[in-house]
């Protein structure tokens, strides 16, 4: 049976983020995906020029046509614009999705540091989405803002703010260290049960970076979709993600922050 994830975004119009990273994320791990579109985006490597919020009404619309039709085997969310557009999406998620694992990337500043997400939103997003979310992906910035601290230092804070995540109702953290320092780049898996694993990768140096919290997000819902567990998936994506920003700068797509190679086991 195919694998279908669906992933619930904004749009990028410059294509290297957002629903169009997710997009290219499960072709290239061969699962089938399905989109729910949040907002759209003025966007281009160099920054985001304007951002259209999609009317609360009409994400639920797009979730009633994909649930009532497709098998739907994991779900990503992205960006999320307002309060009306999370309610929305946490009212469907807990009609149709409470079997289905959910992904939950926070996204709140986009690369080029433009915010997209309001202030109130994120109240909204803590208490509504956070606990419908199997786990929840934060980058460093993004987890000190849902937590309101300072941001992470070093790999002991950054696990202390995933367990009070938890207390904060997630079931599962993934805290990205990308936004880190040091030869590596260091993610934190911490569950409910306490059980922490670490997942290390040596740390790229290049521009080319613009989508890589959604990627690697999407990759973990593809996972998922697929049938992994939590920490297999997790270690999947990042292995392909890794190997996304590695071969990034042999396509160079426009004059600011470059996407991934979504596609560098296909084609170089």
């Amino acid at each position: 049976m195919t694998a279908i994830a669906l992933t619930i975004a904004g749009s990028d119009s410059s294509g290297g983020a957002g629903i169009q990273a997710d997009l290219k994320t499960f072709a290239a791990l061969r699962v089938y995906g399905a989109s729910v579109l949040t907002a759209l985006t003025a966007q281009n490597t160099r920054g985001v020029q304007a951002i259209h919020e999609v009317p609360a009404a009409f994400v639920t619309s797009q979730m009633e046509s994909v649930f009532a039709d497709l098998q739907i085997k994991a779900v990503k969310i992205g960006m999320l614009p307002s309060t009306d557009v999370i309610r929305a999406v946490a009212k469907s998620l807990r009609k149709h999705a409470q079997a289905i694992p959910v992904v939950l990337d926070p996204v709140m500043v986009a690369a080029s540091g433009d915010r997209l997400i309001n202030e109130e939103a994120v109240e909204t997003l803590r208490a509504e989405l956070m606990p419908l979310a199997n786990v929840v992906t934060p980058n460093l910035p993004e987890a000190a803002t849902l937590l309101g601290e300072a941001e992470a230092g070093h790999e002991n804070e950054a696990v202390g703010q995933a367990r009070r995540l938890l207390e904060r109702g997630a079931r599962a953290v993934l805290i990205k260290g990308g936004h880190g320092e040091g030869r590596e780049s260091v993610d934190h898996l911490l569950s409910r049960d306490g059980t922490l694993r670490r997942f290390a990768a040596p740390r790229i140096e290049t521009r080319n970076n613009h989508g890589t919290g959604c990627t690697l997000s999407a990759a973990v819902a593809a996972g998922l979709a697929g049938g992994a567990g939590l920490a297999e998936a997790v270690a999947s994506a990042k292995s392909y993600v890794t190997e996304a920003i590695r071969m990034a700068d042999s396509v160079p797509v426009g004059h600011g922050h470059g996407p991934l190679h979504h596609f560098h086991a296909l084609w170089k």
